[in-house]
C-alpha cells in the first residue's frame, strides 16, 4: 500500500509539473505576442522568466523546450532562447492561447502515428482501399479548390489512410486525437486561404505526394511524405 501511495505521489507532482509547464508556455507566447517580438528576438533568461511568472527554473526550461519542439522558439548554446517564429493571429481564432500546449503537442504523436500508418499502407493496402483513398484525395481536392471548410475532407483522407493500415489500433489512435486534429485542419485551411493561391496549392501537392506513394507501394517514401506534409503544416499555422 505504502508502494502504490508513493506512485501516486510521483504522480500526481509530475501531473503538477505539466500543468506549470503548460502555464509557462502559454506565458511565454503571451510574452511573444502581445510585446510584438520579431522573429529572432531574445527571450528573457530561463531565471528572469522564472521570477515572473513565480516558477522554479526547471518547469520554465521544459516549457522552452517544448516551444522549442513546436517551432516557436529556438536555444542557441551560451546565448538563450530567440523567437523562431510567431502564431498566426488567425490561429486564436480556432485554438485559444491557453489550448497551444495540447493541441500544438498533438503533432509530436502524429510524426510518429501518422508516417508510420502511411508507412504501413503503403505495403499493406487493398485495391479497394488504394480506391477509397483516390476518392478520399479527390473530395478533398475538390473542397480546397472552393470556398467549402475542407478540414473534413482533409481528416477523412488522413482517416481512409490509417485504415488501409489494417491495424485497427491505428484508426482508433487517430480518433482519440481528433478534437485537436480537427482545430489544427481547420486553423491551417484558413489560414492558408489567407495567404496566396499558391499555399493552397502546395497542402494539395503535399497530400497529392502522399497518396502517390502508397499507390506506387513505397513505404519509405510515403511515410517521408506524411512526416513532411505534417511538418509544413505545422509550419503553415505561423506567419
Amino acid at each position: 500500500m505504502r508502494g502504490n501511495r508513493g506512485n501516486a505521489v510521483n504522480t500526481g507532482a509530475a501531473m503538477s509539473q505539466v500543468r506549470l509547464s503548460d502555464h509557462a508556455y502559454v506565458s511565454i507566447v503571451d510574452i511573444i505576442t502581445t510585446q510584438d517580438m520579431e522573429v529572432g528576438a531574445r527571450l528573457p533568461s530561463e531565471s528572469r522568466l522564472a521570477e515572473m511568472f513565480g516558477i522554479s527554473r526547471a518547469v520554465v526550461r521544459e516549457a522552452l523546450m517544448r516551444l522549442a519542439s513546436d517551432g516557436i522558439t529556438e536555444a542557441r548554446r551560451g546565448s538563450g532562447s530567440f523567437v523562431k517564429s510567431r502564431p498566426s493571429n488567425r490561429l486564436s481564432l480556432f485554438v485559444p492561447t491557453p489550448e497551444l500546449p495540447t493541441t500544438l503537442g498533438s503533432y509530436e504523436v502524429r510524426f510518429v502515428l501518422e508516417a508510420e500508418a502511411a508507412r504501413l499502407a503503403a505495403t499493406r493496402r487493398t485495391a479497394q482501399e488504394m480506391a477509397d483513398i483516390d476518392d478520399g484525395m479527390d473530395r478533398l481536392r475538390e473542397a480546397l479548390l472552393s470556398s467549402a471548410p475542407a478540414h473534413a475532407e482533409d481528416m477523412d483522407l488522413h482517416r481512409r489512410i490509417a485504415a488501409a493500415t489494417g491495424n485497427p489500433a491505428f484508426l482508433i489512435a487517430f480518433e482519440a486525437l481528433f478534437p485537436d486534429v480537427e482545430k489544427i485542419m481547420r486553423a491551417g485551411v484558413d489560414i492558408s486561404r489567407s495567404r496566396p493561391p499558391e499555399v493552397i496549392a502546395t497542402m494539395l501537392r503535399e497530400h497529392e505526394l502522399v497518396v502517390g506513394a502508397i499507390r506506387a507501394q513505397d513505404p519509405e517514401g510515403a511515410a517521408l511524405a506524411m512526416r513532411w506534409h505534417l511538418w509544413e503544416g505545422r509550419r503553415r499555422l505561423m506567419p
